[in-house]
């Protein structure tokens, strides 16, 4: 699924983040989103899903202006769209399988034991053993093992996007080199439409097909991961040496 974003700015307060982002992203590929801390990569990830509104500017996924939806249509484009969070967001009092199964008994009428099949079936997918974790609470699992759950419930609903905002951020070398790969697996696998937020350069290159830089409330690089290393702009060489 395509996503557009056309002369986009966003302010909060007298802060202006974003001034004039223009982006597409590919169907199908994995775009990483560098820059600096505080520097509105998140904040682009929030206004795809209209979490936050611009105060100029359109967004448009698979060809709609999501600027200008209704909210009926609006929760419809959302249920496409896959987030993974950067803390993994998991309810607390919910064990993995609760977790991992409320997208499905919020948005779909299946049966329990289609939800079952379903929430194992993600598990698997993002190397997690479904008869181990199961009924674990999100205080039982380490930090690299709540991204994988975080994960698994981000598609169990088969989204056409998924967003991932600083997916290795908090994690140890070893866990953050697990996810990365995760990443990569779940492209492989699903086809799907992926941005993610990081500014770990090293384990971003590993998953990504095309990477932006956001500098200064723009985006001042974009190109395939090749390109992007060949930059000649002294912002992007400054940034990944």
């Amino acid at each position: 699924m395509k996503i557009e974003l056309r002369n986009i700015y966003k302010s909060f307060g007298e802060r202006e983040i974003l001034r004039g982002v223009n982006l597409t992203i590919k169907p199908g590929r994995t775009t990483v989103i560098f820059g600096t801390s505080g520097g509105g990569k998140s904040t682009i990830i929030k206004l795809i899903v209209r979490l936050i509104e611009p105060n100029r500017g359109d967004i448009l996924i698979g060809g709609e202006n999501i600027t200008q939806l209704s909210i009926k249509r609006l929760y419809e484009i959302r249920k496409q769209i896959g987030f993974l969070f950067q803390s993994g967001a998991l309810f607390d009092s919910k064990n993995v399988f609760e977790n991992v199964a409320f997208p499905l008994r919020e948005h779909t009428l299946m049966s329990e034991k289609e939800i079952y099949r379903i929430v194992c079936e993600k598990l698997e997918l993002v190397g997690l053993k479904p008869n181990v974790v199961l009924n674990l609470f999100p205080d039982e699992l380490s930090g690299g093992m709540k991204k994988r759950v975080g994960l698994a419930r981000s598609i169990a609903m088969n989204p056409k996007v998924i967003l991932y905002d600083e997916p290795t951020s908090g994690l140890d070398p070893i866990s953050s080199n697990h996810i990365t790969q995760m990443i990569r697996h779940l492209q492989d696998e699903l086809h799907v439409t992926s941005i993610l937020i990081s500014h770990d350069i090293k384990e971003s290159f590993k998953s990504a097909d095309d990477i932006a830089m956001l500098f200064e409330g723009k985006i001042i690089e974009y190109g395939t991961k090749e390109e992007f290393a060949q930059s000649k702009r002294e912002e992007v060489i400054a940034f990944i040496r």
